[in-house]
């Protein structure tokens, strides 16, 4: 095949002419195809369009026979169509027949063609369709001729997501850019059903000017824009912050190598010279980089692709001068936020009237945003790989945090189906709504406390909305790394008072900072370690800086005067670490009485049993302490010497084990032997049927996330405890792997509500 007729930027500016022209889409696209047959000096050119199902339809052609048109369909990964819109990819091929993937469609009259150029018609990653040219000589196409044609196939992307060819989806009220749909399985955070729209946190960039004017102007924005981000990447990585944060640099060393390299670069001004603005050349390389990523089987180097897409992202944003994040944006009234990722500060920046979901590409159930979104009551997925890359702003979805599933573009008959549920789930909730000043007593006369997990102001509402008798945790860390510095004596004693105002004289159990691990404060030192969760963490950095713990503790002293006060320390591991974690607070409250200060009227000092070497010392610790709480998270991920956190080995060991119930069984015992109250705090208390085997060996208190006191009231209050626990007994002493199966069988048989 000759040289194309026209250079890249004369068919483009002639492209975008004949897309502004005022005619119908159909007439549009014939002279598109007939345009580009012209310039490409090709014999055939043919649009695909993705259709609802992955099919991939004829829209347009120049060569092949009219009649074809809308009727010569191709499911993704059928016929070398087919092939490139299932892995986006693009073929050159001097003789098609021959290609093992060909499909004969004899409608379209194309026998007589056998050279073939095919590429993907992408944006954000997702297949729109498909642009292809055909020549009857045996030949393969230069490079220039297939650059040509992608360049094209990137600006046919953005006229057909920008909605002005809606009219082609003649049978659906579904937009070109929105054919697909999709159902993911993944990681529920937070339980809840939403229906609403899509709202990317970091919006993605229309490009309002695809084709260049003037290509010198053009490469010179790029190159200040890429030196505007360069300079970016090494304040982030040279301010004092994120040198302290030795995981958080890594990320930006990373980005940092990535800025400068001069491949990317290359590619970028390459697209610039082929017509293109410098904006539409980024997009045009950042969708080339996911096309590659999508088919990367190594999660290493997509990961190592994702960085290169987030630095695209920020490159798009100096040169477009678009917003940050959708939080600064006017909210649709069902917003549901999509994300690669985002702290919890991110999360309470948005109108909270308005959101209705999230959805996470990464975050697991223990990270902070998941607490947060638990605490404001919104449903949360995380783990969901790939989806922003499925999405668009405005775009149908469905979000399940009772099953972590998500449908993108659902159909309408799926749709209505979730509206069925969502008023379904309403109607629990107003029957647990009117549970909420009844008492948690068993049908045997046996009395619960029900409690709640929290650790902002924003979750204290929830105490008296859910009824519960009180907050059985409340993390304070959390207020300290939504802080920006370490938060200073009379900003933690306003905290601390604003919370025991809020629970208007229901107590309240402060557990002092629980930092390291999973979660780290950016204006605090911390080594890197190879297992952070078994490393310098909590208690254990309060002793080696004991002006922390002092400095919170006196906060809490002085925030409690004239109230009763509990504290309680996490991650003990020996009776001695408690003594000396509760002889700092005594000292505190030895200082501050001399001072004349005012104090709590009732200090209560308690423990968190997490760590199994305590079970041990139980004789030696419980006469020291006032109380106690299991903190069943850490409890039965160091019982089974499992990380929590790691998904090839989620479900693989079980809280509801003879193990784990009979060593809470016998924690609760020892603390029956020395009256003192013993609660569980952690996941396993809000939900019913795990629950139900805590209230079986013997817990008579347990905190939890607000929403669940009503599902797990109403489970006691149709429990008889002593069953339970004939039942349950003989099964802790047999070699089961779980009791789950049991437990659900003994609740169905004895009409027990989970």
């Amino acid at each position: 095949m000759p040289s194309p007729a026209l250079g890249p930027r004369v068919l483009l500016r002639k492209l975008r002419e004949v897309m502004a022209e005022p005619e119908a889409a159909q007439k549009r696209l014939d002279k598109t195809v007939t345009l580009i047959a012209g310039n490409m000096v090709a014999e055939v050119c043919s649009i695909y369009v993705m259709r609802p199902g992955n099919i991939l339809e004829l829209y347009a052609t120049e060569g092949l026979k009219r009649e074809a048109v809308h009727k010569s369909k191709l499911k993704t990964g059928e016929g070398l169509v087919g092939l490139i819109g299932d892995q986006a990819i693009g073929l050159n091929l001097s003789d098609a027949q021959h290609h093992p993937a060909f499909k004969y469609l004899p409608e379209t009259g194309e026998e007589i063609y056998h050279s073939f150029l095919g590429v993907p018609i992408m944006r954000g990653g997702a297949v729109l369709g498909v642009l292809v040219v055909q020549n009857r000589t045996l030949r393969h196409y230069t490079d220039e001729e297939e650059e040509a044609l992608q360049t094209t196939a990137m600006v046919l992307a953005e006229v057909m997501a920008s909605g002005d060819l809606k009219e082609m989806a003649r049978e659906t009220a579904i937009d070109v850019a929105q054919v697909r749909s999709h159902h993911l399985r993944v990681e529920s955070l937070a339980e809840g059903i939403a229906l609403g729209h899509v709202v990317l946190h970091e919006p993605r960039v229309r490009i309002q000017n695809m084709i260049a004017e003037n290509l010198p102007f053009e490469l010179k924005r790029l190159d200040d824009a890429v030196a505007q981000l360069r300079n970016q990447v090494d304040e982030l990585l040279d301010g004092s912050d994120a040198a302290r944060a030795t995981d958080y640099s890594d990320v930006l060393e990373t980005i940092r190598m990535f800025a400068n390299d001069k491949g990317w670069l290359n590619r970028l001004k390459e697209a610039v010279e082929t017509g293109l603005t410098a904006e539409a050349a980024v997009e045009r390389v950042q969708n080339d980089n996911r096309a590659r990523m999508q088919r990367m089987p190594d999660p290493y180097l997509r990961e190592r692709m994702h960085d290169l897409d987030d630095l695209s992202n920020r490159l798009l944003r100096i040169l477009t001068g678009a917003v940050a994040t959708a939080s600064r944006t006017d909210l649709p009234q069902n917003s549901i936020v999509v994300s690669r990722n985002m702290g919890p500060a991110e999360l309470l920046d948005y109108d909270r009237t308005k959101i209705r979901g999230v959805i996470l590409e990464e975050g697991g159930k223990t990270s902070h945003v998941a607490i947060v979104a638990r605490a404001l009551g919104i449903p949360a997925i995380g783990q969901a790989d790939g989806i922003i890359n499925l999405v668009d702003t405005g775009d149908e979805i469905i979000v399940d945090g009772s099953t972590g599933e998500i449908f993108v573009r659902p159909t309408a008959e799926l749709q209505k189906s979730y509206a069925e549920k969502v008023r379904f789930y309403a109607k629990k909730q107003a029957r647990f709504t009117a549970l909420r000043d009844l008492p948690a007593l068993t049908r045997d006369g046996q009395l619960i406390g029900l409690n709640i997990n929290a650790g902002l102001t924003v979750d204290m509402p929830h105490l008296a909305e859910s009824g519960a008798d009180g907050v059985g945790l409340y993390r304070t860390e959390l207020h300290f790394m939504m802080a920006q510095r370490f938060p200073r004596l009379d900003a933690q004693v306003r905290h601390y008072r604003s919370i025991l105002e809020q629970a208007k004289g229901k107590p309240v159990t402060f557990r002092t900072l629980d930092i390291g691990a999973d979660k780290t404060l950016p204006y605090l030192r911390q080594p890197r370690e190879e297992n952070p969760a078994l490393g310098w963490r909590s208690i254990r950095m309060a002793m080696d800086r004991p002006a922390l713990l002092r400095l919170q503790a006196r906060a809490m002293l002085i925030a409690g005067a004239g109230q009763d006060l509990k504290i309680m320390f996490p991650m003990i591991a020996d009776v001695q670490e408690f003594t000396q974690a509760k002889a700092a607070v005594m000292m505190e409250h030895g200082i501050l009485k001399k001072r004349g200060y005012g104090l709590p009227r009732n200090l209560k000092i308690g423990v968190m049993i997490e760590i199994p070497s305590l079970i041990w010392q139980l004789d030696s610790l419980l006469p020291l302490v006032d109380f106690a709480s299991i903190g069943s998270n850490d409890l039965v991920q160091f019982l089974f010497a499992s990380d929590r956190g790691n998904p090839k080995l989620a479900g693989r060991y079980d809280p509801l084990s003879p193990a784990a119930l009979g060593a809470m069984r016998q924690i609760v015992e020892k603390a029956k032997q020395h009256k003192k109250v013993v609660t569980l705090c952690g996941e396993l208390g809000g939900r019913p049927l795990e629950a139900m085997g805590l209230v079986g060996v013997g817990l008579t208190s347990m905190s939890m996330v607000p929403s669940g006191v009503g599902p797990v009231k109403a489970m006691i209050r149709s429990l008889d405890q002593a069953k339970l626990w004939a039942f349950m007994e003989p099964l802790l002493r047999g070699p089961l792997h779980s009791l789950r199966g049991d437990l659900m069988e003994f609740a169905q048989r004895n009409g027990v509500e989970i």
